[in-house]
């Protein structure tokens, strides 16, 4: 039998925003998304309903907590669901005395014990606020009435699945405690189907980028004195690998399982590392990027590439949110035990009631537009989520609109040494030519990489399958097997074990290439056999910077 699920666990879970009342109306407890939705706090519990929202005194007009009132007595009365028309119902804003205008559309039902008394009252609400003001505005410029409509017609189609779903669910209320646990079960089914979906995608994804990329190197090497198309290519291909590692590690995020590898790491050398590869990309259209790191180190006890992560993704998200010309600046200081990284611009910023909201899944300080290019809105949240994982705390601040915004992550400090930086050893010197049997089902990828490599002086074999895999090795004369997971015969970490089993099978050096390279990945394919293990997509720099410094990798003779 599966263990019982957790009740209050997946009731917080749940997407939409609930509220359960006593029967005298006061708040007993609350999920996470209707805290999200009415920008309130845990604090509300224990308090009566219309004291934590009340009217909007400045709207004579206002009535709903006379609507709202007057549904909760029918409950309690009837002991019956009660479903309300659509409500202005406005809530408090961030400062003293301000109300923020907000339509909602609730939904009261009855908790009833063994003699049919109504002990709790479940509170459901969905903020339709957007679709209300959608209605209002009438058409703008024709991208805009489009992505509009669009929106609109999405949400009266959730209206609509939302009132179905209600009715279903009172026809269901008397058999819901004995279907919860099937409920529960098929929830973690669709979720874990949902993870290998976006897994596979995010995969699937990396080998046309990985060909792209190495085919842009090719070109490069054929177009010694530069072509603009290439910077293009380069900065274009560099951001969707960053979307597609977003979006594996945006699912990752959501569900709690993204995982760290910690060490400890100066801050200083992290920040250096993500602003040089991201440089690039703000010099192009006159952008500038200011650095300024302390003198003395800033140890923290963390993982290395995801703080280098971080810092990546709230670069890239300035770059968004710049203009062409603008100035983005990045400071590291430290003090109180604590790390302080700042990275603050110039752009467009947001309104300060928006800053919680920026790290949500699929949130955006602005709707896709001209100045605001396209993006999967998960790159702020995946940044919390790390350094929450750390211990620390990520904050958001603009002054409003056009007044630019600035990030801050605190990190705790540690008064150990950092670790050093891994340095290529020196026990065994790479010939100048290696002889190396590429293994990659991508005809274009394996191509590509074949010229890459020849046109280094490398002697090269290329094969698409397992099984060729393994008869060329018969063959002998190969120093290092660079093989892709995926083939569509035997996968890469069969024809390692095999090899392996070869009486020569320890000289080689095994190289994995996958689009799937986080923790439980690379156990899976040392376990196998492989020497070690490289994401794609791999640019050719890596590649052979690895070849000619292996830190320690080659087996043993």
């Amino acid at each position: 039998m599966p263990d019982a699920p957790d009740f209050r666990r997946l009731f917080d879970a749940v997407l939409s925003p609930l509220l359960v009342l006593s029967p005298e109306f006061v708040i007993v407890e609350v999920n996470r998304a209707y805290l999200t939705a009415t920008r309130t706090e845990r604090s509300i519990v224990g308090r009566l309903i219309f004291d934590v929202f009340p009217d909007n005194p400045e709207d004579p007009s206002a009535d709903g907590v006379a609507n709202l009132r007057r549904s909760l007595e029918t409950v309690v009365a009837s002991g019956r669901t009660d479903t309300m028309s659509m409500q202005r119902y406005d809530i408090p804003g961030g400062e003293e005395g301000v109300f923020d205008e907000r339509y909602w559309s609730p939904v009261n039902s009855p908790v009833l014990d063994a003699e049919g008394r109504v002990t709790h009252v479940i509170h459901r609400v969905e903020d339709v606020t957007e679709f209300v003001h959608l209605r209002k505005v009438g058409r703008e410029q024709r991208r805009a009435a489009a992505e509009a409509q669009m929106r609109a017609e999405g949400m009266e189609i959730d209206l609509f699945v939302r009132a179905r779903e209600i009715r279903e669910v009172n026809e269901q209320l008397s058999r819901a405690n004995s279907e919860l646990d099937a409920a529960g079960r098929r929830l973690r089914e669709e979720q874990q189907a949902k993870d290998r979906f976006i897994a596979t995608l995010s995969h699937e994804l990396r080998n046309p980028l990985a060909a792209a990329t190495a085919a842009t190197e090719l070109l490069a090497l054929d177009m010694p004195e530069g072509h603009p198309a290439l910077a293009v290519l380069e900065r274009q291909l560099g951001t969707l690998a960053r979307m597609s590692n977003d979006l594996l590690d945006g699912t990752r995020a959501v569900t709690g399982r993204l995982e760290l590898v910690r060490e400890p790491v100066d801050l200083r050398s992290v920040v250096e590392g993500a602003c040089a590869d991201i440089d690039g990309l703000f010099r192009h259209d006159g952008r500038v990027l200011d650095v300024r790191l302390p003198a003395e180190p800033l140890v923290v006890d963390g993982d290395r590439l995801r703080l280098a992560q971080v810092l990546t993704n709230l670069l890239s998200n300035a770059l968004k949110y710049t203009r062409p010309g603008g100035r983005t600046e990045v400071e590291l200081a430290g003090g109180d035990g604590r790390a302080r990284l700042t990275v603050r611009d110039d752009g467009i910023g947001f309104e300060p009631g928006q800053a919680e909201e920026l790290f949500g899944v699929f949130m955006r300080a602005a709707p896709a537009g001209p100045d605001t290019p396209e993006g999967l809105g998960l790159g702020l949240a995946v940044a919390q989520t790390v350094v929450h994982l750390h211990d620390g705390r990520i904050t958001a601040h603009s002054d409003g609109p056009g007044k630019g915004a600035r990030f801050t992550v605190t990190l705790p400090t540690t008064g150990v040494p950092a670790a050093p930086r891994p340095r290529a050893a020196a026990e065994r010197s790479v010939p100048r030519q290696l002889s190396l049997l590429i293994v990659e089902d991508n005809t274009d990828l394996a191509t590509t990489y074949h010229t890459l490599l020849e046109r280094r002086g490398h002697r090269v074999m290329t094969v698409h399958t397992g099984g060729a895999a393994l008869a060329a090795v018969e063959t002998g004369g190969f120093d290092v097997v660079l093989c892709d997971l995926g083939l569509p015969d035997i996968d890469g970490y069969t024809v390692a074990r095999r090899v392996r089993a070869r009486p020569d099978g320890g000289r080689l050096l095994m190289i994995a290439v996958s689009g799937f390279s986080q923790g439980p990945d690379r156990a899976v394919s040392r376990a196998a056999g492989f020497d070690a293990h490289l994401t794609k997509p791999l640019p050719l720099a890596e590649l052979l910077d690895f070849l000619e410094h292996p830190s320690g990798n080659w087996p043993q003779q």
